[in-house]
């Protein structure tokens, strides 16, 4: 073989290793997040690697910031508790920021959601709001939003002598919505997104309907620990950047959330709402 041929072979090898060598030394943003939540994060059906708007979100702020985005599926119920310890450096997972939930960590925040109520088609319950709920049974996913929600709800209930609210809470939302699915209850309680994207795939879009307004609007937000302001602040200006080149537009359009786009980068901007 030609020694030029050869010298040629030895630098593309050089520039392949190379590469090898840069991705593994690329540091790494370790992301938590409970992945059962459609549109926004979920496994598609027969697949091992995550899909939704907040994994690609995720991997567009890993390329702003030059960093290898890593996801671990983590069970909602205890999914901040690594960010204190370092174990993860953030959580992205239809997280609602709440005023409640920055007395212990930061926000950045990039959608703007409410939650809803999914019911049988033909709502048979004949539910309108969280007060129709009264002597019913619904599922939700546990140390939610959602579940302070109905929680409130249920003692409003017996307060004016109605029955209350029988919830059943799960770990995972795609774990309540099986209460649903087999009728043991009349509405499963989500962020507005995911219902809404139940009922569009459910029986083929035939099987289920929205119900309701949405209620308890609050922005969506990327969780960090209060002491890592560095990587609050880079994330904020990463988000920022995906904004003005565009980027962010496309992924809001993908998995069509145009009305909860929310374009500010804020910070903590839950205990506005």
């Amino acid at each position: 073989m030609p020694a030029r041929f050869l010298s040629l072979v030895a630098v593309c090898l050089a520039l392949v290793c190379g590469a090898g060598i840069a991705r593994a030394a690329q540091p790494v943003l370790r992301i938590a997040s409970d992945i059962s939540y459609p549109p926004l994060e979920f496994y598609p059906a027969g697949a091992k690697t995550p899909a939704g708007f907040d994994y690609d979100l995720a991997l567009a702020l890993g390329a702003k910031l030059g960093r290898r985005v890593v996801f671990f599926n983590h069970d909602f119920g205890t999914i901040f508790d690594g960010l204190a310890s370092r174990q993860y450096d953030a959580v992205i997972s239809a997280v609602s920021d709440t005023r409640a939930r920055e007395q212990k960590l930061d926000f950045v925040d990039y959608l703007l959601v409410g939650s809803g109520m999914l019911t049988k088609a033909g709502n048979p319950a004949h539910l309108s709001d969280l007060a129709s709920a009264c002597g019913h049974t619904v599922d939700l996913q546990a140390g939610t939003s959602q579940d302070a929600a109905f929680k409130t709800q249920s003692a409003a209930c017996t307060a004016v002598g109605l029955r209350p609210v029988t919830v059943l809470a799960e770990s995972a939302d795609d774990a309540a919505l099986k209460h649903f699915t087999t009728g043991e209850s009349v509405a499963h309680i989500s962020d507005y997104p995911t219902i809404t994207y139940l009922a569009q795939t459910l029986g083929g879009g035939h099987e289920a309907i929205v119900v309701g307004r949405q209620f308890d609007l609050a922005p969506y937000g990327i969780a960090v620990a209060k002491s890592n302001h560095s990587l609050r602040d880079a994330l904020a200006r990463a988000l920022a950047a995906l904004v003005a080149d565009g980027t962010y537009d496309r992924l809001v359009h993908k998995w069509h959330l145009e009305q909860a786009s929310f374009r500010s980068a804020s910070i903590n901007a839950g205990s506005h709402y």
